[in-house]
């Protein structure tokens, strides 16, 4: 397996975003100044330049790494410096402290629907998806299985999942985007089985869901409840989280794989309202576009993310399982009939959960 260039934990990542986010604070929160964020209009390019990602759980490692990255080549291409703040939740949540106020200038989401919540507050120009390659998906993940070492339960997909004594850890589909993608790859699995029946899938998913422990508000929460609480049998995870806790821990856990999963596409966006405020509109683009960069891509690959560059990609299949057997969202109609079907209020996961 490929070792990551940058490795920390995500405790003293999370330590080091703290201090981050505490020092700019004054900036994220009450607005950017355009003299400190950008260029003033009419005046030179300042000598430096500060930008804000509001990011999903999981990223809090490769964004940290990413913008060391980003940051000398801004220097090299521009001669500004760049101060890259990041901020990290439930995916959902975050789509919401945006529309609510947070300036971000970019946001790296963990699926399209929430940069479309954002797009329909009037920050983000429609035509979005398709400013960057791959629908603005520089990298993709999957869900697996994270279990523990010698896996007591012999859990081997997604059925047994809902036997007697299971106990799973899943963060909450209406605050986090992972927790959406699990919930359709489950779904995906018992539609296979029960041949397309919904209320069989719904009665599956259902049973699913009341052996779950803990619904966590985002995926690194479940994580940490998983990992360091040391609670549930089984953790529903992104593919990359799975591989950072086996790193951290590698005599303690274990992968598995289930027969059927979905290609998870984490979206970008530039927050147009907010970059022409802030006058980061090159930078910002700058910032998502170096993401497609082999370096960028191979950093992407080191962080346990899938490469979107498919060259890349191969140099990582002694990592990845490229094998697997993933459904899309297309195979539910888009992320708009998805989230209407299956997480809007009153949905199928509503009248599941309240069951």
């Amino acid at each position: 397996m490929k070792k990551r260039l940058f490795t920390k934990t995500r405790k003293a990542t999370a330590a080091l975003l703290l201090i981050a986010i505490t020092v700019t604070g004054t900036l994220t929160g009450c607005g950017k100044s355009k003299s400190s964020s950008g260029q003033e209009q009419g005046s030179e390019q300042s000598s430096s330049v500060e930008l804000l990602n509001v990011s999903y759980d999981p990223t809090r490692e490769f964004y940290a790494a990413y913008n060391e990255l980003f940051t000398k080549h801004w220097k090299e291409q521009s001669g500004q410096d760049v101060t890259v703040t990041q901020s990290h939740g439930g995916s959902g949540s975050q789509a919401r402290s945006v529309i609510e106020g947070n300036e971000a200038d970019v946001v790296t989401l963990a699926l399209a629907h929430d940069i479309t919540a954002i797009e329909e507050s009037g920050l983000i120009e429609s035509g979005w998806l398709d400013e960057f390659e791959g629908n603005s998906s520089p990298y993709t993940s999957t869900i697996v299985f994270l279990v523990r070492k010698g896996n007591e339960k012999n859990i081997k997909d997604w059925d047994d999942l809902v036997k007697d004594g299971v106990e799973v850890i899943t963060p909450n589909p209406k605050t986090s985007g992972g927790a959406c993608w699990n919930f359709l790859a489950a779904w995906a699995y018992q539609q296979k089985q029960d041949g397309e029946d919904e209320e069989a899938t719904k009665e599956f998913m259902k049973k699913l869901y009341q052996n779950v422990l803990v619904l966590d508000s985002g995926a690194r929460g479940a994580t940490n409840t998983f990992v360091e609480n040391k609670q549930g049998d089984v953790l529903i995870a992104w593919e990359n989280e799975a591989y950072l806790s086996m790193e951290e821990y590698p005599d303690e856990y274990e992968i598995v794989t289930p027969s059927i999963s979905i290609l998870a596409q984490p979206s970008v966006a530039i927050v147009d309202e907010n970059v022409k405020n802030h006058g980061t509109e090159d930078v910002s683009k700058e910032y998502l576009q170096y993401l497609y960069s082999d370096e960028a891509q191979k950093l992407a690959g080191e962080n346990y993310y899938r490469p979107s560059n498919e060259e890349i990609l191969q140099e990582f299949a002694d990592q990845f399982d490229l094998d697997m057997n993933l459904v899309t969202i297309d195979d539910f109609g888009g992320w708009d009939e998805a989230y209407k079907t299956y997480f809007d209020d009153g949905a199928i996961f509503d009248q599941i959960y309240s069951e």
